[in-house]
């Protein structure tokens, strides 16, 4: 039941609170929503202060991309373009939203083109 209940609140992020986006994958363009949120984090310096900042998220359902997010890849939203970025110890750019694995919670960061 609590699967079921977690799979309908993800039917309606995607269809209420979601955006188009452009993917770019090895050069394909992928036309999909998702929902923007964001990253805090905190980088330790060398001389031991933390410099905290945050990335810019994409929430994108797996059932949406054909292929798992690289980093590279780019997405465009609104006009900008963000990229795909590892974040702190997670080299892969990315990490599940929740505990279904049905959602890709996607860490960029903005670039000019």
């Amino acid at each position: 039941m609590l699967k079921a209940g977690l799979e309908w609140l993800e039917q309606m992020r995607k269809a209420h609170c979601s955006s188009p986006v452009t993917y770019m994958h090895d050069g394909d363009a992928y036309a999909v929503n998702a929902t923007i949120g964001k990253t805090d984090y905190d980088v330790a310096t060398e001389s031991g202060l933390s410099i905290g900042s945050h990335v810019i998220d994409f929430l994108i359902t797996v059932a949406d991309l054909p292929f798992q997010p690289e980093i590279g890849d780019r997405i465009e939203y609104d006009g900008l373009w963000h990229e795909v970025m590892a974040l702190g110890d997670d080299i892969r750019g990315w990490r599940w939203s929740g505990p279904t694995h049905s959602t890709y919670r996607i860490h960029t960061r903005q670039t000019n083109a």
